[in-house]
């Protein structure tokens, strides 16, 4: 959903100041004071080989926590960024300090500062974050963290619009409560399948640990909605254990399309639970092996509606009680550059192996409604080609095996390619496919312009495999108006289509492809949405029913 504000900093009056003591010395390895840009090495301080071979260990750990606007430049010296800055409460030097996998004391290990960059660069209630070595005496090294804040309280009303249907709402969110690094949002939005109104808890490091809690409570036009997770994630690379419990409830109505139109729509009630534990001997060689083993609860009943016929569809009911384990294996390569999927921010890209194979086995002494032996799988590397180009693919396949046949299974593949043209220009393409084999009834392979063929009506097409080729030629200029979003454009090409059986709906039309062109506008001072979009796309194939004109209005994650 794409979230509009009359200007980014338009909600500071609805913003109580708040003064929080973030303790100059929270913890004995944390200094609290203003350092040096710490994106060039310091003069004096050997090399990162140099300081792991001796041995070097960590001295002083410098935490930077910059405001949302740098009132040091001219530029940003203004009384309304100064407000700003002092109506905001900055993340808090212990919620930093909290998130590094170093302390004083520890032995200098390079990939542990920035596997910690990536950690704090991951957090929406941070702009970026670099940590360097800045000074080096008597075998110590001190190590300089700057991260930089943004804006994360959102009370506003927002709105999108994608596949020729609006979406809406209003809420009242804050990604980073009292510095702490804690979601807490209530809000009421209206989209396409159902309105709701719901209350949201998320604390990522409970009580200064890596256990997290999540709480989400929701009523809606349709029913209803509760998931509660807390759990303790493989959080670095080098993590030996993890452990979690995750529950839903949630009763809704499922709609099912045609060219864009609903064809059918049944009540569904969905429970479900998984407990799990994993362990790992750590970071071996540059790769990580993790075992992960649980068992998941999983229990979906269909009704029809109240006033439809005895003889409507609905689908069967399906029950799954079943242990599991999982094997997953990474690869340490990562590397981070700028002017790709964001506009004017560090992104972080895995280009190393990463492989994860789950294998579960449901029972009928367990309280499944079935034997099935369920299956989970993803690969996925990354390649350097040359300097300016860049490949990521990524393959998956996800199903059941029942009475000897594959069941409700859907086999994947994607691939990335970047081409650097210039700072400020990139070409990018993507193609992605998916293919299925009997699938469950409440399924749906569905192509529109919800994912990806922007042209078109939202689940427009539907079938048991489906395939997007995009093309894109980007560019990322220089503007930055009022210093507050930085500004960029695209055109672009779709085509794509669905094969084989649609039960539900018409044949496949057959190729569809759209052309359009686009701007792009990159968040540099909130939280909310990444890349802001706003497309004007024209089909090019398709039935008489479409519109001649698209347009499409949203946040997404990337570009």
């Amino acid at each position: 959903m794409s979230r509009f504000h009359a200007a980014a900093l338009a909600c500071l009056a609805t913003h109580v100041a708040m003064a929080a003591d973030d303790g100059a010395a929270v913890l004995p390895s944390v200094a609290s004071r203003h350092v040096a840009e710490p994106d060039i090495r310091s003069p004096g301080v050997p090399s990162d080989e140099e300081l792991e071979r001796t041995g070097a260990l960590i001295g002083e750990v410098l935490i930077d926590v910059r405001n949302i606007f740098d009132t040091e430049r001219p530029e940003e010296n203004t009384a309304l960024f100064r407000l700003g800055n002092r109506l905001h409460i900055r993340s808090r030097e212990l919620t930093i300090a909290q998130q590094l996998l170093f302390r004083q004391g520890d032995r200098y290990a390079h990939r542990l500062l920035e596997e910690s960059e990536r950690i704090l660069r991951s957090r929406r209630y941070l702009y970026d974050a670099r940590i360097r070595p800045v000074a080096y005496r008597d075998g110590r090294v001190d190590i300089a963290v700057r991260t930089q804040d943004v804006w994360t309280l959102n009370p506003g009303f927002s709105f999108g619009r994608r596949g020729g249907k609006n979406t809406s709402g209003f809420e009242l969110e804050e990604l980073n409560l009292l510095g702490s690094g804690t979601e807490l949002s209530v809000g009421y939005k209206s989209d396409i399948d159902r309105n709701s109104t719901a209350l949201v808890y998320r604390n990522r490091q409970l009580l200064g640990t890596w256990w997290g809690i999540s709480a989400v409570a929701s009523e809606n036009s349709d029913g209803q909605s509760r998931e509660f997770m807390v759990g303790h994630p493989f959080f670095a690379l080098d993590s030996r254990w993890a452990a979690g419990l995750k529950l839903a409830n949630n009763a809704r109505i499922d709609s099912f399309y045609d060219l864009g139109q609903i064809v059918a729509q049944v009540e569904a009630q969905e429970k479900h639970a998984t407990l799990f534990a994993g362990w790992s001997a750590g970071m071996r060689a540059d790769w990580v092996r993790r075992w992960t083993s649980g068992v998941t609860y999983s229990n979906t009943h269909f009704d029809r509606l109240p006033a439809a016929s005895p003889t409507s569809f609905l689908p069967p009911d399906r029950k799954l009680v079943y242990p599991w384990i999982e094997l997953e294996l990474i690869q340490d390569e990562f590397h981070f550059t700028r002017n790709r999927d964001q506009i004017e921010k560090t992104e972080d890209f895995a280009l190393g192996w990463h492989a994860r194979v789950r294998l579960g086995w449901a029972l009928p002494s367990l309280g499944s409604d079935r034997n099935a032996l369920i299956f989970e799988s993803l690969l996925s590397r990354g390649y350097d080609l040359r300097p300016e180009q860049t490949l990521l693919f990524e393959t998956g396949l996800i199903g059941r095996v029942e009475h000897g046949a594959f069941a409700d299974t859907i086999a994947s593949a994607a691939a990335r390619y970047y081409v650097r043209q210039s700072p400020r220009r990139l070409f990018f393409t993507a193609l992605q496919g998916e293919r299925s084999h009997h699938l469950d009834a409440d399924r749906q392979l569905l192509l529109g312009g919800d994912n990806g063929l922007r042209g078109y009506p939202l689940r427009y097409q539907g079938g048991e495999g489906r395939w997007l080729f995009t093309a894109e030629q980007r560019w990322f200029t220089d503007w930055y108006p009022f210093r507050l979003i930085h500004v960029g454009g695209a055109m672009f090409y779709d085509m794509g289509r669905t094969r084989g059986d649609n039960p539900l709906g018409t044949p496949s039309q057959g190729l569809l492809r759209d052309i359009g062109v686009g701007l792009r506008l990159g968040s540099s001072r909130s939280a909310v949405g990444n890349v802001l979009h706003v497309d004007v796309a024209f089909p090019l194939d398709g039935d008489r029913s479409i519109r001649h004109l698209q347009l499409l209005i949203e946040a997404k994650q990337r570009f």
